[in-house]
């Protein structure tokens, strides 16, 4: 009976609320019949909807970095010197601690994309590259202005994001003598040893 259906959450609510599983339970809790539960849903729907926990775990990711993308572009657009906002991007980077969801749900990708087809794999290549890009013009404005040294913007921001998702990683996992306060020290001695201008 079509009027029994019940309706289909929206799709939004469907990712809140896989990344809420994530964040109070684990990835390894998040399975597609828990989901359903959560949302009223069975997990025929959601596979009709997302075919596989994989794309499920992809259509999350981006809409929680559409999420951090506008906290970004907020934080990047505001008063101040291109270091303070540098500070900012880093600080969004970084991971809240051990098991940080957001975090939890990229390394949980990442693993996957081994095995990942062309779409996937594009896909995350467009999360990556707005980060890149992002981080790639906050450099090129602070060497305009002479508050950086000249240094090639896309070069060093490469070297930067692998320096962070290095530490980040270590972060999200837990790894002693690597936590969140301990991170943010480094990477701000490594900027002030290799961005800052001469005064």
């Amino acid at each position: 009976m079509a009027g029994a259906r019940r309706n289909a959450p929206p799709r939004e609510e469907v990712l809140a609320a896989a990344m809420d599983m994530i964040a109070e339970r684990g990835l390894e809790k998040l399975t597609m019949a828990g989901l359903g539960r959560e949302v009223g849903m069975s997990s025929g729907h959601l596979l009709y909807y997302f075919r596989s926990k994989d794309e499920l775990l992809l259509r999350t990711l981006e809409w929680s970095e559409g999420r951090l993308g506008v906290e970004r572009g907020r934080l990047l657009a505001r008063a101040g010197t291109a270091r303070e906002r540098l500070d900012a991007y880093v600080d969004l980077y970084v991971p809240d601690g051990h098991r940080d969801p957001h975090w939890t749900l990229w390394l949980e990708v990442w693993n996957r994309s081994q095995n990942a087809d062309d779409d996937a794999r594009e896909r995350q290549a467009a999360i990556e590259g707005v980060w890149h890009r992002d981080l790639v013009a906050l450099v090129a404005e602070g060497v305009s202005r002479g508050e950086f040294r000249p240094v090639d913007p896309d070069r060093f921001a490469t070297r930067l994001r692998a320096l962070l998702d290095g530490f980040s990683i270590h972060v999200a996992v837990g790894l002693r003598g690597t936590d969140r306060a301990q991170v943010l020290g480094h990477v701000r001695e490594f900027l002030d040893d290799s961005l800052l201008a001469d005064v």
